[in-house]
């Protein structure tokens, strides 16, 4: 599956702090519980996000500014994005099968996925280790089977400080390995795209403002238009 549908133009990355209208066919997530809603008729490339806090949009000042949505609006794309915060792989995840993420994914039958989990794995990195692996890769076969015509993309798991316990680059490198395993796609570096940028934080320290949203947009349109195909 290609991006040949993606329109040429690229916005300058200063574009990307600017509100940004919402696609009708997004769904909605209410209380960090994913709420689908029916797809509109659309002409559009379909994406779906894989994702947590990072991706859900947390630390954000609206919807509109978070970087899955700003990168939609940017390349057309009809928006999927049923992420949860605080999920991981392994933390979080009272479901898994029928009715969780990838579930619901898998269900919208998208024409790219883009996964970005797995920071919040380093929380029960010691609870979950041994799980770890298996899960992940459990995951990626399953969106690879599941949907044989879909893009999948892979991203290496966000981080967000300057110090990086063992367990971020021992979890990037299952994340990473599962990914070539199934033939996806795959984004390095992302771990580096906030840490250690205090300006791109919220008052919390640990998700990413607008302005953190914003890089993060911007890296992602790099990390694509590299992997051009």
């Amino acid at each position: 599956m290609t991006f040949t549908r993606l329109p040429c133009r690229i916005f300058a990355a200063t574009m990307l702090v600017l509100a940004l209208g919402l696609s009708a066919c997004t769904s909605a997530v209410v209380k960090d519980e994913p709420v689908i809603v029916a797809a509109a008729e659309h002409d559009g490339y379909r994406v779906a996000f894989y994702g947590d806090s990072y991706t859900y949009g947390t630390g954000a000042t609206s919807e509109q500014r978070r970087w899955s949505t700003v990168l939609s609006e940017q390349y057309g794309w009809s928006e999927f994005n049923p992420s949860v915060s605080g999920l991981g792989f392994m933390r979080n995840r009272e479901l898994f099968g029928e009715g969780d993420v990838p579930g619901l994914i898998i269900g919208d039958n998208p024409d790219a996925v883009i996964v970005t989990i797995g920071l919040n794995d380093n929380f029960t990195y010691k609870a979950y280790a041994d799980e770890l692996p298996g899960q992940i890769m459990s995951d990626f076969e399953r969106l690879s089977m599941e949907l044989p015509n879909t893009r999948l993309i892979v991203v290496e798991p966000f981080w967000y400080k300057t110090e990086r316990p063992a367990s971020v680059d021992v979890i990037i490198s299952w994340v990473r390995d599962a990914a070539r395993e199934v033939g996806a796609d795959y984004i390095p570096d992302a771990s580096y795209w906030v840490a250690g940028h205090p300006e791109w934080m919220a008052s919390d320290n640990l998700h990413p403002n607008d302005a953190g949203h914003a890089e993060i947009a911007a890296q992602m349109d790099r990390a694509l238009r590299t992997l051009g195909r």
